[in-house]
């Protein structure tokens, strides 16, 4: 009896001992922190008490993985007791701002699947961070500076304000490359990039101290509100090459890689209204320096004759983001609507050129009409003062036609502002000859002659061709992924066409490149250069139905273009970049809806 009792006892401890085995295996997830600027990196690990097989991470959403999987194996003992400890790590650079949730990771142990708990990360704007000089990481993050430099900080409404965003690299540091992950949205501001044909390495200080830099970016901003306004920042990630400790058999210092996300840190600048005190009644908007012109084609002419009165604007200021002045003419002038025509360009002084409306005017009887002096108002940075100018009076002679009855006796017509339709004359016809002048013809100069049965029986032969040519047109209507096919490639080929023609010449080949595709997503996505940032881009094309791997293709190619200008490439890969910018843009034309 004594000995059954010990022989259950045992059994029970050996299933005691083998539960408390099995439930002390643990697999956890931990992470460095859970709230980080998208400038700052998260190491995730993985650890675990027991060795395993098939480590499966999480697919890590939202992040670019820059580091590890890196494993290391730990084994102690302590006071006669076993302990062992296996962990993975990964390092983490964020892709944009939000909150992120990272999932499960999974590993099998002496065949059970055991599961990590989801892990929830906030990614914050760009925020400072203490230094550590004893690794890579805090060598880039001191060595590598992004500034945004503004012109104004106090700026009136409409006034033109730049932002020069500049990349500050120590000169014991290298750049292998770099791209955008958070870009400015510029939010209550007209806003314009200025393109850059080629990044230029320059000598300059950082803080009193040496480095060299690249203009990056250069966009002109309009402020539209008034107040306190945030320039968001611009954020990048780039991969530095950093000095370590370790000498070659010559003594030259290695270099080793490390993954730096940089931003300019958000701006605030304090816009100025336009002062109350003599503001004019028809002030529309302008601010800056310019010029004002009332010009007509002709001033004489007959009636039912045309002619063009140009209403101009020219200088200096915000030309895109105001009215013209508005004409007064006759109530006896037929006057069409303005063709609205601009002739601006943009750099970083702000909008120069001019824009203008020209209306097509149409008088229909005799006399004397005036267009009235009229006047524009724009308020002057200069001064600070608000400006008029105002054009002179301009006679319009119409020589002959029918009179106005309707006119008063000195023959000058009154301003009105309505328009009067064209009245038809009763000449209008009086040039179409009605009499005709025919000659006789000879019918055996013709008749039975080559030129006479050909004209009889060409007809009849291209009967047959006709039908053949018209059954291929309708098998080729009927091929409606073939016909789309055959236009998705036309098209790629039409906008690749200067590329191609550069094929050989990298900085011209890559900049034509480049300006194939944002015309191509101009064309197709109506947006203008200055709203081609890669999340828009992404969300566009999406929202229309491409395949995301087709527009990660598409972004990819952006990507070259921007980096290939300052880095190696061969014609091979040249032609590489340009067959997968064609086929990209004939996949996106095909799956676009």
């Amino acid at each position: 009896m004594e000995m059954k009792l010990l022989k259950h006892i045992s059994i029970l401890l050996i299933v005691l001992s083998t539960s408390l085995v099995s439930a002390q295996v643990t697999f956890e997830a931990k992470l460095s922190k859970k709230k980080l600027g998208i400038n700052e990196r998260l190491r995730i690990d993985f650890e675990m008490n027991k060795d395993g097989d098939n480590f499966n991470p999480p697919d890590f959403a939202g992040f670019n993985v820059v580091g590890g999987p890196n494993q290391a194996v730990s084994t102690s003992w302590m006071n006669g007791k076993r302990t062992y400890k296996k962990t993975y790590s990964y390092f983490l650079s964020p892709k944009k701002r939000g909150s992120f949730t990272l999932k499960q990771a999974t590993i099998e142990i002496d065949g059970n699947v055991y599961k990590t708990t989801p892990q929830t990360v906030v990614v914050t704007s760009a925020v400072d961070r203490p230094n550590d000089d004893n690794n890579p990481d805090a060598i880039a993050a001191n060595s590598i500076h992004l500034v945004a430099e503004v012109s104004k900080n106090k700026p009136y409404l409409n006034e033109a304000i730049t932002v020069v965003y500049k990349l500050y690299v120590a000169p014991n540091t290298g750049v292998r490359n770099w791209r955008e992950i958070d870009n400015p949205r510029f939010n209550d501001f007209w806003s314009q990039n200025i393109d850059i044909k080629n990044l230029k390495v320059q000598n300059g200080t950082y803080k009193g101290e040496d480095y060299r830099y690249v203009v990056l970016r250069k966009t002109v901003l309009y402020p539209q509100k008034t107040g306190k306004l945030e320039i968001e920042p611009l954020s990048l990630d780039i991969t530095v090459e950093v000095p370590t400790n370790r000498r070659d058999i010559f003594g030259a210092r290695l270099m080793t890689q490390a993954h730096r996300t940089v931003s300019a840190g958000s701006r605030t600048i304090d816009v100025k209204p336009l002062p109350m005190e003599g503001k004019p009644t028809d002030f529309t908007g302008a601010v800056g320096d310019f010029e004002f012109n009332v010009i007509t084609s002709k001033s004489e002419l007959n009636a039912s004759e045309s002619l063009q009165a140009t209403v101009e604007v020219k200088g200096k200021g915000n030309l895109r983001l105001f009215q013209t002045p508005k004409l007064n003419l006759p109530s006896s002038l037929e006057v069409y609507e303005p063709e609205h025509s601009e002739n601006v360009v943009t750099n970083l002084g702000g909008m120069q050129g001019s824009i203008s409306d020209s209306y097509t005017i149409v008088p229909q009887y005799k006399g004397k009409y005036p267009i009235p002096t009229i006047s524009f108002s724009y308020f002057d940075l200069k001064t600070e003062t608000y400006k008029r100018i105002s054009s002179g009076e301009i006679i319009i002679n119409v020589l002959e036609g029918p009179t106005n009855t309707t006119a008063s006796d000195n023959n000058i017509a009154n301003v009105n502002s309505g328009k009067q339709p064209v009245v038809v004359s009763d000449q209008q016809f009086a040039f179409i000859k009605t009499d005709a002048n025919f000659q006789s013809v000879n019918p055996n100069h013709f008749f039975k002659t080559t030129g006479f049965w050909t004209s009889l029986l060409l007809p009849l032969l291209a009967i047959p061709l006709a039908i053949v040519v018209r059954k291929k047109k309708q098998v080729r209507d009927a091929d409606v992924l073939g016909n789309k096919t055959r236009k998705a490639d036309k098209l790629a080929k039409r906008y690749l066409g200067e590329a191609k023609k550069a094929l050989g010449n990298k900085e011209a080949f890559y900049v034509a490149l480049e300006k194939a595709l944002h015309n191509y997503l101009k064309a197709k996505l109506q947006i203008e250069t200055s709203e081609m940032s890669k999340d828009r881009i992404e969300t566009l094309l999406l929202e229309r139905e491409v395949d995301k791997e087709v527009v990660m293709e598409f972004d990819e190619i952006l990507e070259n273009c921007e980096l290939a200008r300052y880095t190696p490439i061969t014609n091979v890969e040249m032609q590489q970049d340009y067959s997968k910018a064609a086929k990209t843009i004939s996949a996106i034309d095909k799956q676009i809806k």
